[in-house]
């Protein structure tokens, strides 16, 4: 997930103790303040906290210089004078270690660094503003990535035996026609629907995805876990039937012996599967966010899926010849 820092190198204590705050309780990643001021700004809440300096990329030299800060001291904050994007691209392109972190000025600014080469920087910076702007950027952190999701038809169902079922609640609610992207290959991910619904047996649970079975990948960002890793803390990708993202944090996840039920789905002659609990509060999600559940699929029905361009390996899309069945 991308990162979200606040500079404010104030002389004013307490004009930084409120900017600091106020980092603190929008989710800011860290803030970077005077040295003198990183114990008083630790002691306000769990948030990294550092006084590094901001290394200003002028000309061609400062790139090379760049990359090895990244990769000596696991982060670089970056500025660029004159706002330019081919120097960003070109660290964002040759960097082998460390994390980018860019300071900009405006919503659109950040968009732009967080999106350079598709994969973007690994953050911004953004300087002491009032809350209000502060929030802003926020935001557009949570958004999150756009998703590019296809209707896949379905092509087999097949109920199986008893298996471990992975149910994950987390500390968002969400709305009908959202959930996360699950499935047996890393590349080919179907859209499992919150429980933001209620039906005649049980009420909503908008906070939950019954995502399915242990051995299933679930899409984090750009990579992607196993069911059964996932923890109290983690981070996990909320998508939407449109294919707009946000995170969210595990609460809890629940492991359970449950009957379990095989669904394949196609698209272009791509063909993929999930392992799902058979019940009825189980859903997956069509192209206008309707919710269709499992007990009620038929073959020929269509879904939301996600396709992927390479295999994986711990997690991170590799160049590598593999095959998932």
């Amino acid at each position: 997930m991308k990162e979200l820092w606040l500079i404010n190198k104030g002389e004013n204590w307490e004009e930084v103790k409120e900017s600091v705050k106020d980092a603190i309780e929008l989710g800011f990643t860290g803030v970077i303040v005077k040295d003198e001021f990183k114990e008083l700004s630790e002691k306000l809440g769990r948030i990294e906290v550092s006084s590094e300096d901001v290394f200003e990329v002028k000309g061609r030299e400062d790139v090379e210089k760049a990359l090895k800060i990244a990769e000596e001291k696991g982060r670089v904050f970056l500025d660029f004078e004159n706002w330019k994007i081919i120097p960003l691209e070109n660290i964002v392109a040759l960097r082998k270690k460390g994390k980018v972190v860019v300071l900009v000025k405006t919503p659109e600014e950040a968009k732009t660094v967080l999106h350079t080469l598709e994969k973007g920087a690994d953050g911004i910076i953004v300087e002491a503003y009032d809350r209000e702007r502060l929030a802003e950027f926020a935001n557009i952190l949570r958004e999150g990535e756009k998703l590019k999701l296809v209707e896949a038809e379905i092509k087999k169902i097949s109920p199986l035996g008893v298996g471990d079922r992975v149910c994950i609640d987390t500390i968002t609610l969400m709305s009908k026609g959202e959930g996360m992207l699950v499935g047996n290959k890393a590349e080919f991910m179907f859209l499992v629907a919150s429980e933001s619904e209620e039906s005649e047996y049980v009420s909503a649970r908008p906070f939950r995805v019954n995502a399915g079975s242990v051995n299933a990948y679930i899409k984090v960002g750009d990579r992607t876990k196993y069911l059964s890793e996932l923890k109290a803390g983690d981070k996990v990708e909320i998508v939407r039937f449109d294919g707009n993202t946000r995170e969210s944090y595990v609460g809890r996840v629940k492991i359970e012996k449950r009957p379990m039920i095989l669904v394949e789905a196609e698209v272009n002659g791509l063909r993929g599967s999930v392992i799902l609990q058979n019940a009825e509060t189980i859903k997956l999600v069509g192209k206008d966010g309707e919710h269709l559940s499992v007990s009620e699929l038929k073959v020929g029905d269509r879904v939301l899926v996600w396709i992927g361009e390479k295999a994986r390996h711990f997690g991170v899309a590799v160049e590598e010849f593999i095959i998932e069945r």
